[in-house]
C-alpha cells in the first residue's frame, strides 16, 4: 500500500467452514463466557454459539425487523438484543421460548444497548435523540434523557462504575452517570461521525472509531476517562468507515492493544500505547465488517455483511500475526 503497510491477503492456511449462523448479514457480534458467543443479524434472528466450534445452541426469534445489537453483561445468563422494530429484548441463555422481557417506548431504530455489570439495569439508545434506562427484572423504564440531533450509534458501560459511555452521529462521545441519566461529561467533538465505543476493563480508556471514506477519517482514538478527559492518541490506516474497537484483554505475550474493523473488509491490531499498526487481514469477499468481539487475548470475532462471523487468530511467536482460522 501507499502508506508503506503490509497486507496479509489471506490465511496461512484452509479456513474451517461451518453451516452459517445467520441468513444475511451479521450485523452485530458479542463474546459471552465461557465459550459462547452472541450475535443477531438482518435475518431478524438472535443467535447463540459457541464460537470453539462454531455450533449453534440456540436461535431466539422474535424481532420484526433487522436486529442492530446484541450484549449480555459478565457471567450473566442474559443476553439482549435491539432492533429496528423499535424494541429491545431480554432473552434466557436457556429458555428456548420467547423472550423473558421486552423494553419498548424508543420512536425509532434502536441503536445502543449497555448493560450494567450486576445486569440489573439497561441503558438503551435510539436515533429518536433519546437514552433510556430500564430495570431488567421488571421492564420499568427508570428515566429518559433526550438532547437535540443526538443520534445515538453505541453505548457502553465502565466497569465498576454507574457511567456509560455513548458514541454519536452528532460527532460527540458523551459520559452518561446512569443514576439521574444526565450527561457527566462531553469530549470536544470529532470531525466524523462517532460509530462504536469501548471501554479498557480497568476503566482508565475509552475508543472511539470513526466514519470517514478514501482514507479521511475512519480513525480510532483513544481517550482518558480518570484524570485529563482528553484525546490521548488516534490509530490511522483504514480506508473507510471504522464501524467497531474493542480493547483486546491482556495476555502474557501481548503488548496493551486495540483491535478495529471496516468497511474496507480489513481487521488491524494496534499498539494501544504508541499507535503502532501491528497486525492487517483483509477478510476477503466478506463485504463491510460491521462488528468486533475480543473472546481471549488470542481469539476476536468479526461480523461480516456476506460471509458470516469470522473467526481470527492473534500468535506473537516471531511478531504479532492475524488469522483467520474459522468462518460460521
Amino acid at each position: 500500500r501507499a502508506d508503506g503497510s503490509v497486507e496479509e491477503t489471506g490465511p496461512v492456511q484452509a479456513t474451517q467452514q461451518h453451516s452459517p449462523t445467520h441468513t444475511g448479514a451479521v450485523t452485530s457480534v458479542a463474546a459471552l463466557k465461557p465459550d459462547l458467543c452472541v450475535s443477531g443479524g438482518r435475518d431478524k434472528i438472535v443467535a447463540v454459539c459457541s464460537w470453539s466450534s462454531g455450533a449453534v445452541l440456540r436461535r431466539f426469534i422474535g424481532h420484526e425487523r433487522e436486529v442492530t445489537k446484541v450484549t449480555s453483561a459478565p457471567d450473566s445468563n442474559r443476553v439482549f438484543s435491539a432492533s429496528r422494530d423499535k424494541t429491545v429484548m431480554m432473552w434466557e441463555l436457556h429458555r428456548t421460548s420467547g423472550p423473558s422481557q421486552r423494553f419498548p417506548g424508543h420512536d425509532l431504530v434502536v441503536t445502543g444497548l449497555a448493560v450494567s455489570p450486576d445486569a440489573s439495569q439497561l441503558c438503551t439508545g435510539s436515533r429518536d435523540n433519546t437514552v433510556c434506562k430500564w430495570d431488567t427484572e421488571t421492564g420499568e423504564c427508570l428515566g429518559r434523557a433526550a438532547i437535540s440531533r443526538n443520534l445515538v450509534t453505541h453505548l457502553c458501560w465502565v466497569p465498576g462504575e454507574p457511567y456509560v459511555i455513548q458514541t454519536s452521529e452528532d460527532k460527540t462521545i458523551r459520559i452518561w452517570d446512569s443514576r439521574e441519566l444526565q450527561v457527566a461529561h462531553a469530549f470536544p467533538a470529532k470531525q466524523h461521525i462517532q460509530t462504536c465505543c469501548d471501554v479498557s476493563q480497568d476503566g482508565r480508556y475509552c475508543l472511539s472509531s470513526s466514519s470517514g471514506s478514501a482514507g479521511e477519517g475512519s480513525e480510532a482514538t483513544l481517550w482518558d476517562l480518570r484524570q485529563t478527559r482528553n484525546r490521548v492518541r488516534e490509530y490511522k490506516g483504514h480506508f473507510q468507515t471504522t464501524t467497531s474497537c474493542v480493547f483486546l484483554p491482556p495476555g502474557p505475550a501481548l503488548t496493551p492493544s486495540i483491535a478495529t474493523s471496516s468497511y474496507d473488509s480489513m481487521v488491524k491490531i494496534w499498539d494501544q500505547d504508541t499507535g503502532a499498526c501491528l497486525a492487517t487481514l483483509c477478510l476477503e469477499g466478506s463485504g463491510p465488517l460491521a462488528s468486533l468481539a475480543a473472546c481471549n487475548s488470542s481469539m476476536l470475532l468479526c461480523a461480516s455483511s456476506n460471509s458470516g462471523i469470522h473467526k481470527l487468530q492473534i500468535s506473537n511467536h516471531a511478531g504479532l500475526a492475524l488469522e483467520e482460522v474459522e468462518v460460521f
